[in-house]
């Protein structure tokens, strides 16, 4: 979102885009509402919500270890034996990719329980939680303190970390959509995908900037925007994003979905952007 929110062009995509910011669950429900144009939306909204269409080139991604995305449980559980997980309901396609893997753990029918992003209380209530975004990233750096603090060792799994190992495709987390009938014109591309290039042009200024929003290092900031976060929208992403659909189906954790056919802008497969 760089040229969304820094000079020189901000003031010109402010004059054609009105951003709102929220949860990644909440944009997909703003475009299946009529209520937005575009999003940046979690892919498992494809194969729930009728007529998204993907914009090609952009993507949130891992292909390794992404550290947002954490499934904690105590030392000594078996995965294959949990009972319940708390999970923060911030993406809706991070709860999908980890009710696949507890099928490939041997543990279907683990439940999920909604709960707040709060790691402590989550484990109160389950054997397990999911944590996502920002959460997960001040878990990993409180973890020392933590364990300090309870005398509690806990095990956190990567679940993008995870996936790859099971699947070896990559993590896909999100895509920016076109909403139902809304016609693409050829400037939202480039825009979209301007502003990503620029972003990471200026990932040393965006670090200085976030770590003054929030309770994270620099360092943090710096290697999780260059290291662990994958922004181009490319063949192994796409064949990650059919992999999943795949896995989903098999599992029954969403309906069967033909992503090749049914999901993007304009005329030629998304590979040739």
């Amino acid at each position: 979102m760089w040229d969304f929110e820094h000079p020189p062009l901000a003031k010109e995509l402010a004059s054609r885009y009105m951003i709102d910011w929220m949860l990644p669950s909440e944009c997909a429900d703003q475009l299946a509402s009529g209520a937005a144009d575009i999003g940046l939306v979690p892919i498992a909204a494809l194969a729930t919500i009728p007529g998204l269409r993907v914009l090609p080139g952009c993507t949130i991604a891992s292909k390794g270890r992404v550290r947002s995305l954490l499934l904690v449980h105590r030392q000594g559980q078996r995965l294959e034996s949990l009972r319940s997980v708390a999970a923060d309901t911030a993406s809706r396609t991070t709860l999908a990719y980890t009710r696949i893997l507890f099928h490939k753990w041997g543990n279907p029918e683990v439940e999920f329980v909604p709960m707040a992003a709060d790691l402590d209380t989550m484990l109160e209530r389950a054997d397990a939680a999911i944590v996502i975004g920002d959460p997960a990233l001040m878990a990993l750096e409180e973890r020392a303190n933590r364990y300090e603090r309870s005398g509690e060792e806990l095990v956190y799994h990567d679940l993008a970390e995870e996936w790859h190992t099971l699947t070896g495709l990559p993590f896909v987390s999100a895509v920016w959509c076109l909403a139902g009938s809304r016609p693409l014109e050829e400037r939202m591309n480039e825009d979209f995908i301007r502003s990503r290039d620029h972003g990471l042009q200026n990932i040393e200024v965006l670090a200085v900037e976030w770590s003054q929003r929030m309770a994270l290092s620099e360092q943090t900031i710096r290697t999780y925007l260059s290291s662990n976060i994958h922004y181009i929208l490319d063949d192994e992403c796409l064949e990650g994003m059919r992999g999943f659909f795949r896995e989903a189906a098999d599992a029954g954790v969403l309906p069967p979905y033909d992503f090749d056919l049914a999901s993007w802008v304009g005329r030629e497969p998304a590979s040739k952007w």
